[in-house]
């Protein structure tokens, strides 16, 4: 079977062009920075440690509370996870009132409330203010942990990582801070099956009464309040509240940068992309006289779309969708990290175009222009973001937490126009570095490796749990006897035989559509007749027919919002030049070549090429025989696209076994669909493709 699921790919990259009447020839001049004129916030304290920081501001009918924990990192060790799991069960219900209960009134007073291990936040109309106050301290003091509850959340957190064990991006993320930090920083270790699995019921209650307590607590009130009368709430509500014993743990010093550029790969045979980042540990505090700077040279070099490591990698190569770069902050340790998701062919292009981007940055000057887009940029968003509470509170307890001075966000501005063309200069040589640094690279070794190694840096290879393993075997021998042909008999034999396969004509699916972070869930018709006809009709419940498809076997168009677009010549030919509704029933030689034996998320697989116009590969499991992956890259709108399709869930219609599974991974973009009813011979006539 093969569909082209045009529709749903031009459904997710429908653009809207818009045009004023501007002349974006010229620039426009920067005005001055608005003056930033922060209330100061009035301090209490409470005797048991907690500190209030009360800011009014009557403009709305509404009021916030934020609850933050400062408390030194905690190595969680062989219990890692058990402080996601207390902050997972944190906010729901109390002990005075059951979950149900709780989370009911939160809705009925139309408010917010959500805790983590960090604290917690509500929010509500002044005229609930004071009732919602009473909830969030109900939550922090006398929180309902219960066995249940634990054993839920445990689930859930177990499924999480399951469902990450085959992301690239979420295994660069966690070698990354491990190999930077160490496995046993706090900022370095990491949360598996085996820690969580460690954790009872009783380590979660002892967390709670270890680390949860007032003793280093800010409690930021803003909004339509009364000060004097607030704080007489706060202190009714949170008085009671028991200090945590005081603990002195002694943060691990994180590992030393490396003496030179390494190559640290780690092999996913899965992988469609590989995640490079470069990166190095950096000491760089808020209250250091650098931090501005360093704001300014991470948008030029790598924070926005006209920094130099996108427009290099995205706009010039078309590598990658996006590149990216930062410098974090932190009382302890941070890192810079500048990097991409590319192509496997690409990766090691990729990786010698963002190093040259770093010296470039560290030794010529940048332009004026650049200088004052990034401070245009930053004066923006911070204005913009003073709009909201939420930063408010965040300014005020970064000021006590980061011993920032008093005037640190009224004269916030004033530094970041006071940063100039030398400042960045210096900066990158100081905080952006290629010399001493990691390249993080997690990809597909059969693919990327030989000519990573062309380039003359050492490459260690680690697991995905950034232990040190020797260099992966990345193919294997292939028996005698196997070729592209046999692969293909053995999958028509797998799947049901000539004859059954033969007598398919039509195939029609009912599936459900889930597309990753869209908030609607579709459904889709999608039928085929032999030898090549196809249609794809999707439907939202109360829209109807939101898009369709079709090809009647010479031409086709997609269809969606009332706008009808045929498909091009290329398309239409490729479509035309289908023989049947099983392609490996009619490939020949000359069409397909066996590539190599490898693996592929621990499964043995034949990788073939089909020779034609496009890139296109498909993978078949060397035991099942049955048909795993497909994957096509092609060019469109200037840039080279790869699309993989995973293949899953096959079960037996009419004889054939069907795949009901599938998932297809565009870039960014995942969309699964799977079959509630395969049709066979049924339900499909020649109208369906009209």
């Amino acid at each position: 079977m093969k569909t082209k699921f045009y529709t749903i790919l031009a459904f997710l990259f429908v653009t809207v062009s818009l045009t004023a009447q501007i002349d974006r020839s010229q620039q426009p001049k920067p005005g001055p920075a608005p003056k930033i004129s922060l209330e100061k916030p009035t301090e209490y304290e409470l005797k048991n440690g907690l500190k209030i920081l009360i800011v009014e501001n009557h403009k709305l009918p509404r009021v916030s509370y934020n609850l933050t924990i400062d408390r030194e990192p905690i190595i969680e060790g062989d219990k890692a996870g058990v402080t996601s799991l207390l902050g997972s069960m944190l906010g729901n219900g109390t002990t005075n009132i059951s979950k149900d209960d709780f989370n009911e009134e939160v809705d009925f007073l139309g408010a917010r409330l959500s805790f983590g291990f960090s604290g917690g936040f509500a929010s509500s109309l002044t005229k609930y203010s004071d009732r919602i106050l009473q909830l969030l301290a109900d939550a922090a003091m006398n929180p309902l942990l219960t066995e249940e509850e634990f054993g839920k959340e445990k689930d859930k957190l177990l499924e999480g990582l399951k469902s990450e064990a085959k992301s690239v991006d979420a295994v660069a993320d966690r070698v990354g801070r491990a190999l930077s930090y160490g496995a046993e920083h706090p900022y370095g270790e990491f949360v598996t099956e085996e820690t969580v699995n460690s954790v009872s019921f009783d380590d979660v209650q002892l967390y709670y009464k270890k680390y949860f307590g007032p003793n280093d607590a800010y409690l930021v009130v803003i909004g339509d309040v009364n000060t004097k009368e607030v704080y007489k709430r706060i202190k009714k509500y949170f008085g009671k509240w028991k200090k945590t014993v005081e603990i002195n743990s002694n943060v691990p010093q994180a590992k030393e940068n490396v003496s030179a550029l390494e190559i640290n790969f780690i092999d996913m045979p899965n992988a469609v992309q590989s995640n490079i980042s470069i990166t190095s540990n950096v000491k760089l505090k808020m209250s250091d006289p650098d931090y501005h700077a360093v704001l300014i040279a991470n948008k030029i070099f790598g924070g926005g779309f006209n920094s130099y490591l996108n427009m290099n990698l995205r706009e010039a190569n078309g590598w990658t969708y996006g590149a990216r770069s930062s410098v974090g902050t932190d009382k302890y340790i941070s890192r810079f990290s500048a990097g991409a998701a590319v192509r496997n062919a690409v990766t090691d292009s990729a990786m010698v175009e963002t190093i040259k981007e770093i010296k470039r940055f560290q030794s010529e000057t940048v332009e004026a222009s650049a200088l004052a887009n990034a401070k245009a940029k930053y004066v923006g968003d911070f204005v913009l973001a003073l709009e909201r509470p939420s930063t408010i509170a965040r300014y005020a307890v970064n000021t006590k937490i980061n011993e920032l001075p008093e005037d640190f966000y009224a004269t916030y501005l004033e530094k970041i126009n006071a940063v100039t063309i030398e400042d960045v200069q210096r900066v990158a040589n100081k905080y952006f570095t290629a010399d001493n640094a990691r390249f993080i690279i997690v990809g597909k070794g059969s693919e990327v490796v030989s000519n990573l190694e062309k380039l003359n840096i050492p490459i260690n290879y680690f697991d995905k749990y950034a232990n040190p393993v020797d260099k992966p075997e990345f193919s294997k021998p292939i028996p005698d006897g196997v070729t592209a042909l046999t692969i293909m008999n053995n999958y028509i034999q797998a799947i049901g035989g000539t004859d059954a396969i033969e007598a398919v004509s039509t195939l029609l699916f009912n599936a459900d559509v889930t597309i990753e972070g869209a908030p609607f869930k579709p459904t889709a018709v999608i039928k085929t007749m032999a030898p090549n006809k196809s249609s794809m009709e999707m439907s939202i419940a109360g829209m109807g027919t939101i898009m369709k498809q079709k090809f009647d076997g010479t031409s086709g168009y997609a269809e969606q919002q009332g706008m009808k677009q045929p498909m091009s010549d290329e398309d239409n030919a490729e479509q035309a030049s289908q023989k049947g509704l099983f392609p490996e029933a009619h490939y020949t030689a000359e069409d397909i070549e066996l590539v190599s034996l490898s693996d592929l998320d621990s499964t043995d697989v034949y990788k073939i090429k089909v020779n034609g116009n496009k890139e296109s590969f498909r993978y078949y499991d060397a035991t099942s025989g049955l048909l795993i992956r497909e994957e096509k890259t092609e060019e469109a709108q200037g840039q080279t696209i790869t699309s993989i399709e995973d293949i899953s869930d096959y079960r037996a219609v009419n004889g054939v076994l069907i795949p009901f599974g599938r998932k297809i991974s565009t870039g960014p973009q995942v969309i699964n669909i799977n079959a509630s009813e395969v049709l066979v011979n049924s339900g499909v006539t020649e109208e369906d493709f009209k």
